[in-house]
């Protein structure tokens, strides 16, 4: 009853990842991440007749302090693949994210409860940077895929280095979701 006669609901917020979607790093962490997405999801059903929201948060790669320790450690860019945490997001960034959702009308946030929210694209959609002044793209933009995954692909198959002219002209475009819904990883693909 609290909930419902409160003019802000409240906001319940999971974080999950692109695991919930693709397969990422191996099954129990996708099989983790995915249960996360169905949580939040069924939850705002059950729950808005109570007027209590959700949400499910997709950060990008953070530069956690876990993450930050296998740099020092010298274990980041084999357990990553490569990945330069250096682009990474701050977990502040996640947290401007829950500010902004959380300050949205009763309305608009019972509109939004249940869906699953990228923080850069929060980022981009509320007009707001990370600590670094930055504001780093999705990771289901063409601006972090190609120069991530594809571009080192094609480096590694053509022994040839992408041109700075292609790498610095990376649309900010987002790839759909049907995308990361499918599938195994590149390497284990043998179709």
């Amino acid at each position: 009853d609290t909930a419902a006669k409160a003019n802000k609901p409240p906001l319940i917020c999971l974080v999950s990842s692109f695991g919930g979607k693709s397969y990422t790093f191996n099954v129990a962490y996708g099989v983790g991440k995915a249960a996360i997405d169905r949580l939040s999801t069924d939850m705002s059903y059950q729950l808005s007749k109570y007027g209590v929201a959700t949400t499910t948060l997709y950060p990008g790669l953070v530069q956690t302090e876990a993450n930050n320790q296998m740099v020092i450690d010298g274990t980041w860019d084999e357990s990553s693949g490569g990945l330069d945490l250096s682009i990474g997001e701050t977990p502040s960034f996640s947290g401007k994210a829950v500010v902004e959702l959380a300050a949205l009308s009763k309305e608009r946030m019972m509109e939004r409860s249940g869906n699953v929210e990228v923080v850069a694209e929060l980022a981009t959609e509320f007009n707001f940077i990370d600590v670094d002044g930055k504001r780093p793209p999705s990771i289901r933009s063409l601006k972090y895929l190609l120069p991530n995954f594809v571009f080192p692909a094609i480096e590694k198959e053509s022994g040839k280095e992408i041109p700075a002219w292609i790498k610095d002209n990376i649309p900010d475009i987002l790839v759909p979701w049907s995308t990361f819904s499918s599938g195994p990883p590149p390497e284990m693909d043998s179709r």
